[in-house]
């Protein structure tokens, strides 16, 4: 499952429901909007993608985990819109047998959703100036 929203991201509706017979280990990863990036103190985040494409894209980086890892099943949702320090921008979360595949398959996934899908980050500074990270 993955979804871009402009709403807050709650971790409760995400995991209610999650659960399968097979997983004894729940692994999440949360990323938050944090007030200094690179040196620079930042007020606030923009992020904007194209939902479509980071659907496909997406369900290849789940289907590699799944191959990858002995994993169960994968959520995860994306922020898109304006962000404040402290908001959740992403949510995942990864159900396994045991805690190695699921924290091992967090990690490979969160690393591969910043390097491939279509989502892009803006970042508002103090000093009145923003500027696009990373984007093509």
């Amino acid at each position: 499952m993955f979804a871009l929203s402009d709403q807050p991201i709650t971790e409760h509706p995400l995991l209610r429901d999650y659960t399968h017979d097979e997983a004894g280990a729940l692994a999440v990863f949360e990323g938050r909007v944090r007030v200094k990036n690179q040196g620079r103190s930042v007020t606030q985040l923009e992020y904007e993608g194209a939902e479509a494409l980071a659907q496909n894209e997406f369900v290849r980086i789940e289907k590699e985990a799944l191959d990858r890892f002995d994993i169960v099943e994968v959520r995860c949702v994306h922020r898109v819109g304006l962000l404040k320090i402290g908001d959740v921008a992403v949510w995942i979360g990864v159900l396994a047998g045991h805690r190695g595949p699921a924290f091992d398959a967090c990690r490979y996934i969160i690393d591969e959703l910043k390097k491939r899908l279509p989502i892009w980050k803006k970042e508002y500074y103090t000093d009145g100036d923003s500027g696009w990270i990373n984007a093509p």
